[in-house]
């Protein structure tokens, strides 16, 4: 039986990482905010499939081939970092743009909003580290069959991270509308994201966690 200390632990984790700003975030409010709710929740679902490809992918033991090639994990790792970098210098380079504030942007059609959310979840080296290196480290091999514990386990964080997701899209609007009529704090909203986006590019760079096989 799971332990509630690695539900506690698992939820802690999945809690603060739907919170922190990223690329999911950053993709469903844009959605959100330029082409409505209804367009945001089509992008959810395909961030929602892609939690249960790493969901699939860990319980199948995804985590022991990166385990087995750690050049794979270097890989996706300096990747990752590179692509928060990114995500912050569009946040701190001048003219740029708070993921709150309207802009022009095409309307895509459901199919590729739902391929988007996928793709961006997919893409995204937060979930992708927290399956293979974190959620790993809440298995116990005393407590029953691993694949049970890391498919419930996967269950948690889905169900908070959807939870969550769900409700910033919903309020995406509201937030935007709030902070379009405070341009200060749009830009300190900005920045803020910013900051986070890199100094999470910086930790994942220099983070000494591997990929751990239960």
């Amino acid at each position: 039986m799971i332990t509630v200390a690695a539900v506690l632990g698992v939820s802690a984790v999945a809690l603060g990482l739907v919170l922190t700003p990223g690329p999911n975030m950053i993709y469903l409010v844009s959605r959100s905010v330029t082409q409505g709710r209804r367009a945001g929740l089509l992008s959810l679902a395909g961030v929602a499939a892609g939690f249960a490809v790493y969901l699939t992918a860990a319980t199948l033991g995804l985590a022991a081939v990166f385990a087995v090639v750690p050049q794979l994990y270097l890989v996706l790792k300096v990747g990752g970092a590179a692509y928060l970098g990114y995500l912050a210098w569009t946040a701190f380079r001048p003219g740029g743009r708070s993921v709150f504030q309207p802009q022009e942007l095409p309307a895509d059609p459901p199919r590729r909003l739902f391929l988007m959310g996928l793709v961006t979840n997919l893409l995204n080296p937060k979930i992708a580290i927290l399956y293979l290196a974190v959620i790993p480290q809440f298995v116990d091999p005393a407590a029953g069959p691993l694949w049970l514990q890391s498919l419930v386990l996967g269950g948690i964080q889905v169900a908070i991270a959807v939870t969550v997701n769900g409700l910033i899209v919903l309020a995406a609007g509201s937030i935007a509308g709030f902070l379009g009529r405070r341009p200060t704090w749009l830009r300190i909203q900005r920045y803020l994201m910013g900051t986070v986006l890199g100094l999470l590019a910086v930790k994942l760079l220099t983070d000494k966690v591997r990929p751990v096989t239960p």
